[in-house]
């Protein structure tokens, strides 16, 4: 592998090779997670669908293709130590030698943020977006929910999270970089926050404003924190 420290002197196909060499790395932990996963499959699915209650399947492979992509999904979050360490390795070159040793820190910081939104989907949002929807029924519908459809649903709400919760180390590590800077990120305040709608409404896999909204206005509260430290670092 290529050493982070000579990474500024590569060339653009050196960057490629790192990059791809990271990849590999990445899903091959992911992989490995995903093995763990099928062992223990039934009581993912038992713990994902607790808050449906019964569900149901129609078609032979639905259950099978549902166990692979729920294995799939939480391989990736068994393996996102490994994840975030190779993606923060690889940014490395574009800080300084004093910045690199924040790998440290940033590793546990976005395996911890990455828990944490996902945790605040699974346990809050999702919870009060599927109650929404399906008050919509009302009393002359009885929903029945298929087993597909329950877990896509749950699986798109909760990553999504994961991912953005991690949007302040990031911008932090750019601004480092002297890619972005704090009276940047303020004269753009308001188009960020109606791009955080507009993000939520499009990776949200339901149309209810109210599930829009419960990411969208995170993203809002993220950018802020990340602004202020950034101002505060811009400042010293």
């Amino acid at each position: 592998m290529i050493a982070a420290e000579s990474a500024g002197e590569m060339p653009l196909t050196g960057h490629l090779s790192e990059l791809r060499q990271r990849i590999i790395s990445s899903l091959i932990a992911i992989g490995l997670g995903t093995a763990v996963s099928l062992f223990f499959i039934e009581e993912l699915i038992a713990f994902l669908t607790a808050p449906a209650g019964h569900l149901y399947f129609s078609r032979p492979a639905e259950v099978f293709i549902i166990y692979m992509k729920t294995a799939v999904i939480a391989g990736f979050i068994l393996a996102s130590p490994v994840v975030f360490y190779e993606f923060w390795r690889f940014l490395l070159p574009a800080l300084t030698d004093r910045e690199k040793s924040w790998t440290a820190i940033f590793v546990p910081l976005s395996v911890g943020l990455f828990l944490g939104g996902i945790c605040f989907s699974y346990f809050f949002v999702m919870p009060r977006s599927l109650q929404f929807l399906i008050g919509f029924g009302g009393e002359s519908f009885t929903p029945l929910l298929s087993m597909e459809n329950y877990l896509e649903f749950v699986l798109l709400m909760i990553l999504p999270f994961g991912i953005v919760f991690n949007l302040p180390l990031v911008m932090i590590a750019l601004s480092r970089a002297g890619l972005v800077h704090a009276k940047t990120l303020k004269k753009v305040r308001k188009f960020v926050i109606l791009a955080s709608f507009i993000i939520a409404a499009v990776i949200t896999p339901t149309p209810d404003i109210l599930t829009q909204s419960l990411l969208a206005l995170p993203c809002i509260v993220l950018y802020e924190v990340s602004l202020r430290i950034i101002s505060i670092w811009d400042r010293k």
